[in-house]
C-alpha cells in the first residue's frame, strides 16, 4: 500500500530509474491529481499501482509479459532536449508542457489535430472526437504558426508532421495545410484518417500526393465484420479500408505509402494481429508498416471495460509469435531507443545533427520484416536473422566518442565498417549487399540504397499510448511525439 496524501508537485525525480520495482509518477482517474505510483512484477506481468487520498487505491496492467519489459530496459538512454524550450517551469511535469527545459527529447515527430469535428462516432475514439461540445478547428494562418514553431526547434527542427483530429481530412484548409507543410522543409508529412474521404473520393489520394502528401496512416482493425462493429460502430467498415487502399495504390507516378494503424482490443481483434501483418506483406506495393496501438483508456471507452479489454506491448509481441512463424523470439521487437543509436552514429559520421529519438524505453516496440523469393519459395524473415542487432548497437555506442571526436568523414566511414561483422551475409535477403544494408542500416545510403532497403522489407512498430491508470511522467518526460 503507498503512502496517502503525497502531492505530486514535489516528485519531480528527472533521472531514468531501471529495474523492478520503480517509484514514479501517475495520476487518479477520477480526479487528475498526481500521485505516486509502484511499477512492480507480479504474476510474470508489470503492474502499475497507485492511490489517491481522496479516491483509493487503483492497479493495471504496465506490461503483460515482465521478459518483454526487461529487455526494452536495456536500451534506455536519455536525449537532451529544447535548446530554445517553448514553455517556463513553475509547476512541473506534466502541467508546464509545450515543450518545458525538463523534457528530455525534442520532436520526432509533431501531431497537429486540424479539427475535433469527424464524419464518424466510433465507440473506441482515442480523441472523444465530436464529443466535446464545441468545434476546435484553428485557421490555417494558427497551423502555420504551429508548425512553423516546431520547425525552429535547436538543436535540430521537427522533421515529421502528422496531421491528426477529428478526422483532418475534412479540415476545409487541408490541402493548403500538407502544401504549406512542405513548404516548411518536414521530410515526412503524414495524416491519420478513418479512410472515409480516401475512399468516397476517387481522386483524394492522387491530390494528396500532389500536394506533397508522404504517407497515410490508415485505421485498420482486421477482417471481422464484428470486430468493425465494435470498435467502428459498423459491421461494413472493411470495404471502406480496401476502397481507401486501392486508391492509394493509384497514385501516379507512385503508390501513395499506406501505414496499417490497428488499435487494438482485448477479446476484439488481439486473434487479427497475424492477420494484419500478413495482409501486408501481401501488398508491400502501397502498404509499408503496420503500427499497432493497444486500446487506451481516454475518450469513449467504459471504465469497467479497463481490466477486461488492457492489451500491452507484452501481450502483442507474444501474439505475433503464436498467430506468424515470421518471427523468432521476443527479443525480435525493439523498443524506440534503438533509433536513438543510430540516429547518434550518423550525427557523428556526418557531422550534422539528426533527430535522437530518446523516448521512455517502455513507450513502443518495433521492427523489421523482409520478404524474398529463394529459388521459387517466398520467405518472410525479420531483420534479427541476418543482423546481430544487439552486437551491432552495443558496437555503434562504444565507438561514438571517437567518431565524434574525428574530423574526415573518409575515416568515420572506414571506422564504421567494423560494424559489418554483425551482418551475416549468408542470410541476406536476395539482391540486398552488405555494405549498402549498413549505409542504410546507418543512415548514409544513398537514396536508392535506402529505397532497396524500405522496398523489400515492413516495418512493424507498436505504440502504447497512456492514459490515466497506467499514465506515467517518466514516459511523458521523454515523449518524442509531441
Amino acid at each position: 500500500m503507498l503512502k496517502r496524501g503525497f502531492k505530486g508537485k514535489v516528485i519531480q525525480s528527472h533521472k531514468l530509474k531501471l529495474g523492478l520495482p520503480r517509484i514514479t509518477v501517475s495520476t487518479c482517474p477520477i480526479c487528475g491529481r498526481l500521485v505516486p505510483a509502484r511499477v512492480f512484477e507480479r504474476d510474470g506481468k508489470v503492474i502499475i499501482e497507485k492511490e489517491c487520498p481522496y479516491h483509493g487505491h487503483f492497479e493495471d496492467v504496465y506490461n503483460g509479459d515482465v521478459e518483454v519489459y526487461e529487455f526494452m530496459e536495456k536500451w534506455a538512454v536519455d536525449g537532451i532536449g529544447l535548446r530554445n524550450p517553448n514553455t517556463s517551469v513553475v509547476k512541473g511535469c506534466p502541467w508546464d508542457c509545450g515543450l518545458c527545459s525538463l523534457h528530455f527529447s525534442h520532436s520526432g515527430i509533431v501531431n497537429i489535430d486540424l479539427t475535433n469535428r469527424c464524419n464518424m462516432r466510433c465507440p473506441i475514439c482515442f480523441a472523444n472526437a465530436a464529443a466535446a461540445g464545441y468545434v476546435y478547428e484553428p485557421d490555417l494562418e494558427e497551423i502555420v504558426a504551429m508548425m512553423e514553431l516546431v520547425r525552429s526547434e535547436l538543436p535540430v527542427p521537427a522533421p515529421a508532421v502528422q496531421f491528426a483530429g477529428g478526422e483532418p481530412t475534412i479540415y476545409p484548409h487541408f490541402f493548403e495545410v500538407i502544401r504549406e507543410a512542405k513548404r516548411l522543409g518536414f521530410s515526412q508529412i503524414q495524416v491519420a484518417t478513418n479512410g472515409l474521404k480516401l475512399a468516397e473520393e476517387s481522386d483524394f489520394c492522387q491530390r494528396m500526393a500532389d500536394a506533397g502528401m508522404n504517407t497515410v496512416y490508415l485505421q485498420f482493425d482486421g477482417f471481422k465484420s464484428e470486430t468493425y462493429a465494435k470498435a467502428r460502430g459498423d459491421p461494413n467498415f472493411l470495404e471502406v479500408k480496401m476502397k481507401a487502399i486501392e486508391n492509394c495504390r493509384a497514385v501516379k507516378p507512385s503508390p501513395l505509402a499506406t501505414v496499417l494503424v490497428p488499435t487494438v482490443l482485448r477479446g476484439v481483434n488481439d486473434d487479427e494481429v497475424g492477420q494484419i501483418v500478413s495482409f501486408a506483406l501481401d501488398n508491400l506495393d502501397v502498404i509499408r508498416a503496420v503500427n499497432f496501438q493497444p486500446v487506451s483508456l481516454s475518450g469513449r471507452i467504459p471504465q469497467e471495460a479497463l481490466l477486461e479489454g488492457r492489451y500491452t506491448l507484452g501481450d502483442l509481441v507474444n501474439d505475433l509469435l503464436a498467430q506468424t512463424d515470421y518471427f523468432n523470439s521476443k527479443e525480435d521487437f525493439f523498443p524506440v531507443p534503438v533509433a536513438g543509436i543510430i540516429s547518434e552514429l550518423a550525427s557523428a559520421i556526418l557531422n550534422k545533427p539528426y533527430v535522437a529519438f530518446t523516448s521512455s524505453p517502455y513507450c513502443g516496440l518495433a521492427t523489421y520484416l523482409f520478404k524474398y523469393s529463394d529459388g521459387g519459395t517466398e520467405k518472410v524473415i525479420p531483420i534479427t536473422e541476418f543482423v546481430d542487432v544487439e552486437g551491432f548497437m552495443r558496437e555503434a555506442v562504444e565507438m561514438l566518442p571517437d567518431l565524434e571526436k574525428g574530423k574526415f568523414k573518409i575515416f568515420k566511414l572506414l571506422r564504421a565498417k567494423r560494424l559489418l561483422k554483425y551482418i551475416d551475409e549468408g542470410k541476406l535477403p536476395q539482391g540486398m549487399g552488405i555494405k549498402k544494408l549498413l549505409w542504410s542500416l546507418i543512415g548514409t545510403g544513398k537514396r536508392e540504397y535506402l529505397a532497396k532497403f524500405h522496398w523489400n522489407s515492413l516495418f512493424i512498430g507498436a505504440m502504447h499510448f497512456m492514459d490515466p491508470y497506467d499514465y506515467d511522467v517518466v514516459r511523458v518526460m521523454r515523449c518524442v511525439v509531441h
